[in-house]
């Protein structure tokens, strides 16, 4: 009895053994170059153990395979291809894009189990994302966004005022979590333009749709279950689509924009700005308003999160640089009182400095670790010196964007901050992204739709906070980074808090 026991329980264990290492030979058999997995961790042994941010097991396998063009490595038990060589991410992104046209995400979700992320582009595939992509594209032309200008001023002025009292409070010196205040600037520009509402962050505690945008973003748990599960078994993707944004927040959305709807059209309001496109669109279209709150929810969500870490990595960068900080408030006096218009929308976009001063932030600081792609037809990769790369349909394919914004290959001295890599005597950011080293935003046909709307509140904030106030680090900042574990995206832990002293 005990002898047949014994048994039952080796040969169990063989299966899983087999299920666990069946392909870890995968990339052997196509001549690919990579780590040497481990059972039950593949590659990546921090998506279990949460010790570090997978990030740091990225930039390890980007860093041990200097000289390939491709890594092969396996997420537990799942291979996946590391595109190292600049010229094939260009083909990735753009060229062959017909073969990877799929982000990596988008066969985990659909319109019934979650109806407002399946109707983010970032979430569709095929003719349902360009149908989708071809109706908002429009709404981001710099037209519509400088019509928005005067809403972000609208916000500054409120932001400048909060900083100033809390200052006022504290012995001449606002001390905040840069992050919270760069999520109340965005929550309450993204909420004017999409909903035309106001969502008070700077007066309540705790505003409802504030909450509410932390809701739908704040699935970093959710997120990384999933991708633990359907890693262990890719398959269960076909059958079973998984939730994200959690009911109340979806009906919470559904509703506020329904109401912006009535309430715009009872009283024959025209207004040009992002809700005026979607009314428009439901006009031609005859689009539900499951659908007009999809958009809404994708643009909220895509300009609050992203956004206000790109404006705190910003802070951060010019209160620990500070004659890059002094050299912009210098920038910034010089177009308010020489320029026709002052800090107009377009005199804004032409500043050198301050897209400079982005550009490096956006390099050194990446929101994602990698940018993950998915195969969508078998296709081969042609690599240096004509090396061909059998790349399966199905494939994940990851384009690791920290790895070579740190890689001296491209950047020289890469941990220096040097917004002058990006000057227009060095072609700028356009000179990186045609390398195929530069991609903040993704490039080629997927590339980020709100891209210019994001650019443009960030330096409507940065021109705001550094003309009136000298920014320092706080010493409740923790250096160097670590980024958080439990974060699906890249922040420190213990966030970055700075020092707000108010420019007499």
């Amino acid at each position: 009895m005990l002898f047949t026991l014994l048994a039952i329980v080796a040969g169990l264990l063989a299966v899983v053994y087999l299920f666990l290492t069946w392909e870890f030979g995968y990339w052997e058999k196509y001549g690919v170059r990579g780590p040497k997995p481990k059972l039950l961790f593949g590659n990546l042994p921090f998506l279990l153990s949460k010790k570090r941010h997978m990030l740091y097991n990225y930039d390890q396998i980007y860093n041990d395979y200097k000289d390939e063009p491709v890594v092969g490595y396996y997420s537990v038990r799942t291979p996946q291809l590391m595109i190292r060589d600049p010229d094939l991410i260009k083909e990735v992104l753009s060229k062959g894009f017909q073969n990877f046209a799929d982000n990596d995400f988008s066969d985990t979700v659909d319109e019934k189990s979650d109806p407002l992320l399946a109707r983010n582009p970032f979430s569709l595939t095929g003719e349902k994302w360009k149908t989708r992509r071809a109706e908002i594209t429009p709404a981001f032309t710099n037209n519509r966004i400088k019509a928005l200008v005067h809403l972000m001023d609208e916000v500054c002025e409120r932001m400048n005022k909060y900083v100033k009292t809390q200052a006022a409070d504290n012995g001449g010196v606002a001390s905040l979590d840069a992050k919270e205040l760069m999520a109340k600037y965005t929550t309450d520009v993204v909420a004017s333009c999409i909903f035309a509402i106001d969502a008070q962050s700077f007066v309540k505690e705790n505003p409802e749709i504030r909450a509410m945008g932390k809701r739908i973003m704040n699935f970093n748990l959710i997120a990384q279950l999933v991708l633990l599960l359907t890693t262990f078994v890719p398959s269960v993707k076909r059958f079973y689509k998984f939730t994200f944004i959690p009911r109340d927040a979806e009906e919470f959305f559904i509703r506020i924009m329904r109401d912006a709807i009535r309430y715009r059209k009872e009283n024959n309001i025209n207004r040009t700005d992002y809700l005026d496109h979607l009314l428009q669109l439901q006009d031609r279209k005859q689009i539900t308003d499951i659908d007009i709150a999809g958009h809404g929810v994708s643009f909220f969500a895509d300009g609050f999160e992203t956004s206000s870490m790109l404006l705190t990595y910003c802070l951060y960068d010019l209160a620990t640089n500070l004659d890059v900080q002094e050299a912009l408030r210098a920038e910034i006096r010089t177009v308010r009182q020489n320029k026709e218009g002052g800090l107009s929308f377009e005199n804004l976009m032409e500043m050198i400095l301050l897209e400079e001063v982005i550009c490096e932030s956006l390099r050194m600081h990446p929101i994602i670790s990698v940018l993950s792609k998915r195969c969508t037809a078998d296709t081969t990769l042609v690599g240096p010196k004509d090396r061909k790369i059998v790349v399966k349909k199905g494939t994940t394919i990851t384009l690791p964007y920290y790895s070579i914004s740190f890689d001296p290959t491209y950047y020289p001295d890469p941990y220096r901050y040097d917004p002058e890599r990006f000057s227009p005597a060095n072609g700028g950011s356009k000179a990186y992204r045609e390398r195929g080293v530069y991609f903040p935003f993704g490039d080629g046909p997927r590339m980020c739709l709100g891209m210019r709307f994001a650019q443009a509140q960030v330096k409507r904030a940065i021109v705001e906070i550094i003309e009136s106030f000298q920014v320092t680090l706080n010493r409740k900042t923790k250096e160097p980074f670590e980024m958080d574990s439990e974060l699906f995206m890249l922040f420190p832990k213990g966030s970055i808090w700075l020092d707000f002293k108010p420019i007499t």
